[in-house]
C-alpha cells in the first residue's frame, strides 16, 4: 500500500501537475487565449448541435461530445469539490476556474488534432485518439509512445472507468434501499453486479455506436436533472450567493481568513484546486480525444469547438453549482476532513428535504454508469490499437466480468491504482501535442481563412 501511495504521489505530485499547466499556458499564449475569444462561438455551436439533424450512418458531433461527457461528468464532479472544499477551502474553487480555463485549450487542442490524425477501421467508422497523433504525426522513432499511451488507457479503464464506477453505483443504492424498506448486503451486492454487468455488458458489445447512442440519451438527462436541483437551491438561497462567491476569491489568496484558520496555506488551497480540477476535466489526459475523433465534421477545429464546451460545461458550469450549492446550504463544512458525496447530499437536503439527497445519489449512479460506458470506448480502442480489430472483443468479455467485481470490493486501492496509470497516460499524450503545435496552427489557419 506504502508502494502504491508513493507512485501515486511521483505521479500525481506537484511535476505532472505543473506539466500540464505549462503545455495548457504555452497553448493560450500561442492562440492568443483561443478558448476564451472563441467561447461563444462554442458555446453557438453547442446549441446550434441539439438541432440539427445528422445522418444516422455516423456519429455526430453531438454524440461524440456526449461520449466524452460521459467519461468527463461523474463522482469528481459531486464529490471532489465537495472534497476540495474540504481540504482546501472553497478558494481551492477559484484554482479550479483557472485549471478549467486552462484545460479548455488542451481538450480543444487534443479534439482538433485527434480528428486530423484520425483513420478507418474496417466497418468504415473513424477511429483515433493520441495513439494515432503520435502514429501519423510523430517520426517512427516516437511510435513507442502510443504503444505505452494504448497498454495505460488499456489497464486504466479497468479501474477509473470501471470496478470504481461501479463501486460507487453499489453504495449508492445501497444508501437508497433502506428507506425503501430493503435491505443491503454482500448478497445483494453481488446481484446488482450481475444485472448491471447485463446491462452495461449489452451496450459495450453493441461498439462505439450503441454506446454513443445510450451516452446522448443518459448525459443530457443526468447532468440536466443535477443542474435543475441546482438552480433550485441557488433561487431558494439567492441572498447567500454574493457571499459564497466572496468566499471563493478571498480565500484562494488568504484562506484562513475564510475557514477560520482550519486551511492556512495558500500553496494547499492552489494544490487542492488545480489537481481537483485536473481529474474533473482530465484535461492533458488525451482520453477525451477518443471519442472526439469518431464526429463527421468537415473542418478538424468544428469538433475542436466541442472540446472547449467539454471542459466549460464540467468544471465552469456543474463544479461550480456544486460548489454554490454547499457554500449556500448554511451545512457545517468539516475543514481538513474530505467529506465528499455525503457533504454534498446534505447540502441539497437542508434546502430541499430529505428527497433531494435521494435524487442527488441517483444522479450520481447515472453519472458513474455513464462513466463505464465513456471508458469503455476508450478501452476498447486502445485494445484495438494494440492488437488490432478481430483480436480486441476479449476486452469488452473482461470489462463485464470487471463490473461485478467492482460490485463486491473496495475500490479505495483499486481507485489509487488506475489513477497511477492513468496519469502516466498524460506523458506521451503531452509530448505529442507539443510536437504538433506547427499542425495545430496551421489547423488554426485554414479555419480562421473560412471564417473571413
Amino acid at each position: 500500500m506504502k508502494i502504491l501511495e508513493y507512485l501515486y504521489a511521483c505521479v500525481w505530485g506537484a511535476p505532472a501537475l505543473i506539466l500540464i499547466l505549462c503545455v495548457g499556458v504555452f497553448l493560450s499564449l500561442r492562440t492568443g487565449f483561443l478558448q476564451l475569444r472563441w467561447l461563444p462561438r462554442s458555446i453557438k455551436r453547442f446549441f446550434g448541435q441539439l438541432s440539427e439533424k445528422h445522418d444516422s450512418d455516423g456519429v455526430s458531433p453531438f454524440r461524440a461530445l456526449c461520449t466524452a461527457l460521459a467519461a468527463t461528468v461523474g463522482t469528481g464532479n459531486l464529490a471532489g469539490v465537495a472534497g476540495a472544499i474540504c481540504i482546501g477551502g472553497p478558494g481551492a474553487i477559484f484554482w479550479m476556474w483557472i485549471c478549467g480555463i486552462i484545460g479548455m485549450i488542451i481538450k480543444f487542442a487534443e479534439a482538433t488534432l485527434a480528428v486530423h490524425f484520425r483513420e478507418k477501421d474496417a466497418s468504415g467508422a473513424w477511429i483515433g485518439g493520441p495513439m494515432y497523433m503520435i502514429r501519423h504525426g510523430l517520426p517512427p522513432k516516437f511510435h513507442f509512445l502510443a504503444t505505452f499511451y494504448s497498454l495505460f488507457g488499456l489497464i486504466a479503464a479497468f479501474g477509473v472507468g470501471n470496478a470504481t464506477q461501479v463501486s460507487a453505483m453499489v453504495a449508492g443504492i445501497n444508501e437508497i434501499l433502506p428507506q425503501l424498506g430493503m435491505q443491503a448486503g454482500p448478497r445483494g451486492n453481488f446481484m446488482i453486479g450481475i444485472l448491471l454487468a447485463l446491462l452495461l455488458g449489452t451496450l459495450l458489445l453493441g461498439g462505439a455506436k450503441r454506446i454513443g447512442q445510450a451516452a446522448e440519451l443518459l448525459v443530457p438527462f443526468a447532468a440536466g436533472l443535477y443542474l435543475l436541483l441546482g438552480a433550485a437551491v441557488l433561487l431558494l438561497r439567492l441572498e447567500a450567493v454574493p457571499a459564497a462567491f466572496a468566499a471563493i476569491i478571498q480565500g484562494a489568496f488568504c484562506p484562513r481568513a475564510v475557514t477560520g484558520g482550519a486551511v492556512g496555506s495558500a500553496l494547499l488551497c492552489l494544490r487542492t484546486g488545480v489537481s481537483r480540477g485536473v481529474f474533473t476535466n482530465e484535461a492533458g489526459m488525451g482520453t477525451a480525444s477518443i471519442a472526439h475523433a469518431s464526429a463527421e465534421v468537415s473542418h478538424p477545429t468544428d469538433q475542436g469547438l466541442l472540446g472547449i464546451v467539454e471542459v466549460f460545461l464540467d468544471t465552469i458550469v456543474i463544479c461550480t453549482i456544486t460548489a454554490l450549492v454547499i457554500l449556500c446550504s448554511g451545512v457545517p463544512i468539516p475543514y481538513g476532513y474530505s467529506a465528499g458525496i455525503t457533504l454534498t447530499t446534505a447540502a441539497f437536503s437542508a434546502v430541499l428535504g430529505p428527497w433531494a439527497g435521494m435524487v442527488i445519489i441517483l444522479a450520481l449512479c447515472l453519472f458513474a454508469f455513464a462513466t463505464v460506458l465513456g471508458w469503455g470506448l476508450y478501452g476498447i480502442r486502445c485494445a484495438h490499437y494494440l492488437f488490432g480489430e478481430k483480436k480486441c472483443n476479449w476486452y469488452v468479455y473482461v470489462q463485464i466480468l470487471a463490473i461485478v467485481f467492482g460490485s463486491v470490493v473496495d475500490a479505495a486501492q483499486i481507485w489509487m491504482a488506475a489513477e497511477t496509470i492513468n496519469g502516466l497516460m498524460v506523458i506521451p499524450n503531452l509530448i505529442a501535442l507539443c510536437a504538433l503545435w506547427p499542425v495545430l496552427q496551421r489547423l488554426l489557419i485554414q479555419k480562421k481563412r473560412r471564417f473571413l
